[in-house]
C-alpha cells in the first residue's frame, strides 16, 4: 500500500491503482471517476454509505492518478482494463458505478461482459453517438496537467466519431440500471439519458435538478440515497 492509501495490480502490462473500502462480503462495488479526476474523487457519503454493506474499490483509470500513463486511451483499452482487474481481485460480478467519461467505461464493459455486472449505475452519462457539431482537439493546458493530457486528446476523437456499436448494443446490457441526471445545470443533452434507457432491457432516469455535471459532489446526499435505494432493491 502507497502513502497516499493506494494498492495496485498489474493487468495486460499497465499497473492500476485502487483505493479499498467497506466489508469483507458483499457485492463488490466499483467505482469509475470522470475525465481528469482519480478515485479519490468519490471519498465521501457513498463510500461510508456503501462501505458497511459492500466491498467497495475506486479505481484510478489509466492516464490518471497513480495508474501508468501508456499512452494508449482506446476505450477497449479501458474496458479490457476493467476486465483484468477483477480478474485479478478474483472478482466474478460486481456493481458498477461511474461517472461521466467513467460511466461510458462502465456501460461499454456491461455490454461486452453482462454476467459480470450485478448492477449499473451511470451518473451523467454520455451517448455514444456522433456529435454535431464535432468538439475541437483540445490543445493542452499551460503547466503540469493532472492526468494525461493525451486522454482528452483520444477520447475527444472517440467522441465526435464513436464506433457504432457502442450505440447498437446497448440492449445487451442485462443488470438493471439507474441513469442519474444532472437536470438543467448539465452541460449533457438530459434527453439521452433516456434514450438511452429505452435500449435498454432493466433501465430508468432520475434526475436531481439543479445538480449539474457533478451530482455526486453538488448533492452527494441525495446521490448516496439514490444509489442505497437502487441496491436494496429486489
Amino acid at each position: 500500500m502507497s502513502e497516499n492509501g493506494t494498492q495496485t495490480v498489474r493487468t495486460g502490462g499497465i499497473r492500476l491503482s485502487y483505493r479499498s473500502w467497506g466489508a469483507e462480503v458483499g457485492v463488490p462495488v466499483v467505482l469509475l471517476h470522470c475525465l481528469g479526476e482519480d478515485g479519490e474523487d468519490w471519498r465521501g457519503p457513498l463510500i461510508s454509505g456503501l462501505a458497511g454493506r459492500h466491498p467497495v474499490h475506486a479505481l484510478d483509470l489509466r492516464g490518471h492518478g497513480e495508474s501508468d500513463w501508456p499512452g494508449s486511451y482506446a476505450l477497449d483499452d479501458f474496458v479490457g482494463d476493467l476486465r483484468g482487474f477483477l480478474d485479478e481481485l478474483g472478482i466474478d460480478k460486481a456493481v458498477v458505478v461511474g461517472h461521466s467519461f467513467g460511466s461510458v467505461v462502465a456501460y461499454l464493459f456491461a455490454q461486452e461482459h453482462p454476467e459480470r455486472v450485478e448492477r449499473l449505475v451511470l451518473e451523467e452519462t454520455g451517448a455514444m453517438r456522433p456529435l454535431q457539431p464535432p468538439q475541437q482537439v483540445p490543445e493542452p493546458p499551460p503547466g503540469t496537467p493532472a492526468f494525461d493530457w493525451e486522454v482528452k486528446v483520444q477520447w475527444t476523437r472517440q467522441r465526435n466519431d464513436p464506433d457504432p456499436r457502442w450505440w447498437d448494443r446497448l440492449g445487451a446490457i442485462t443488470a438493471p440500471t439507474l441513469l442519474v441526471g444532472g437536470g438543467d445545470g448539465s452541460h449533457l443533452p438530459q434527453q439521452d439519458l433516456h434514450l438511452m434507457a429505452e435500449r435498454m432491457p432493466d433501465a430508468r432516469v432520475l434526475t436531481i435538478d439543479g445538480a449539474g455535471h457533478l451530482v455526486h459532489e453538488a448533492r452527494p446526499m441525495e446521490f448516496t440515497k439514490a444509489v442505497l435505494d437502487f441496491l436494496a432493491e429486489d
